[in-house]
């Protein structure tokens, strides 16, 4: 019997960042490694540097399937044995809406304007979000739109301020408690 993936993006800092969100992001990763199947679940990110590289090593080591799709500027990066690499060739913008489009919940992790186009892109596909604040990141600032980014209601952003309530909001999308559109 063949198992049906499942696929939760993470947008993440593509820079150097705060130690805490490291901590938190290895929790979220060994918390749902505790929850789910990792055989079963596919952690979908957009490149292998900053806090993306944490995510990527961490679901790794706990035995979650990985895919990385880069954008054309970092394809020639150093990716993990493991992971599977998509090089689509694509700005990073572009990249974003393939990451997006191929998750079914996407978790904002903290970080800039990639993290919080992929949050609005998500929203505008109907893509369910959670929103992890407290880190002081600019993406932090989506949660005074919340729970919707607008009047259409496409999708829930869900702002949480610890990474159990955020596997708790991601647990309850793949179980099919949170309504995808």
């Amino acid at each position: 019997m063949v198992k049906c993936l499942r696929y939760v993006g993470i947008a993440a800092y593509s820079g150097e960042p705060p130690v805490k969100l490291v901590e938190a992001a290895r929790e979220f990763i060994e918390l749902l490694s505790s929850r789910v199947n990792p055989k079963e679940v596919t952690i979908v990110v957009g490149g292998y540097w900053g806090l993306m590289r944490v995510i990527v090593d961490e679901a790794l080591t706990r035995g979650f399937n990985v895919l990385i799709i880069p954008p054309l500027e970092q394809e020639r990066v150093k990716f993990p044995d493991g992971a599977v690499v998509v090089r689509t060739g694509t700005s990073f913008r572009v990249r974003s809406v393939f990451l997006v489009r191929s998750s079914e919940v996407l978790v904002v992790m903290g970080g800039g304007a990639g993290s919080m186009q992929e949050a609005v892109t998500a929203y505008t596909e109907g893509v369910p979000t959670v929103l992890l604040t407290g880190f002081g990141m600019p993406s932090d600032e989506l949660a005074a739109l919340a729970p919707y980014l607008d009047e259409r209601r496409l999708a829930e952003v869900k702002v949480v301020r610890n990474p159990e309530d955020a596997v708790n909001y991601v647990v309850s999308v793949l179980s099919g408690r949170v309504r995808w559109s």
